[in-house]
């Protein structure tokens, strides 16, 4: 999976871009304008992929225990739901999946991203208050450039809720693109 050769220190990360989430049969509290959000995602993977940034997909994925489809419903390994969402633009087989927030609580991720000397991401996806928010503080609070590409971020929280994270994900330095 994770044998394309790029020399860029650069990567574009795609957070969550899941059926769960964009699929006509997601759960309501999804409520992210499918059709918006993958234009601007893919818009942002091509402009990326053509400045020679790595692009790399993760997804969120739970464990399939009991406990998780009774409790959290979404996202389970091993169902389709899981699977990157029908219309994203894959260009590159870079694929991580996490079980909590932050992507650099990934020990595979991390590894990849030492092994191939990343030192630089944006990021784009979902949730600007949930997991790319929190790779975007988890980047930057393991040392690297991170930036948040605006135009191809979304939230399905408050205006409020998303003006605190810009504040607490600028204070720790993270750009906004």
């Amino acid at each position: 999976m994770n044998s394309i050769i790029n020399n860029s220190s650069k990567a574009l990360l795609v957070i969550d871009v899941q059926k769960d989430y964009f699929s006509e049969k997601r759960k309501p509290m999804f409520s992210y304008n499918t059709k918006e959000c993958l234009s601007s995602i893919n818009a942002a993977i091509k402009e990326y992929s053509r400045n020679g940034y790595r692009i790399i997909y993760i997804g969120q994925v739970f464990p399939d225990l009991i406990t998780n489809r009774w409790f959290i419903g979404f996202s389970i390994k091993g169902t389709e739901g899981a699977e990157l969402a029908d219309g994203l633009d894959v260009v590159s087989d870079l694929y991580f999946e996490k079980n909590l927030p932050d992507t650099f609580t990934s020990k595979q991720f991390r590894e990849f991203v030492s092994e191939n000397k990343i030192e630089e991401f944006d990021i784009c996806g979902i949730d600007l208050c949930g997991c790319a928010g929190a790779t975007a503080l988890g980047a930057a609070k393991s040392g690297y450039r991170a930036g948040i590409v605006r135009n191809s971020t979304f939230s399905r929280f408050p205006d409020v809720k998303q003006s605190r994270m810009m504040v607490k994900l600028a204070n720790a330095g993270v750009k906004f693109i």
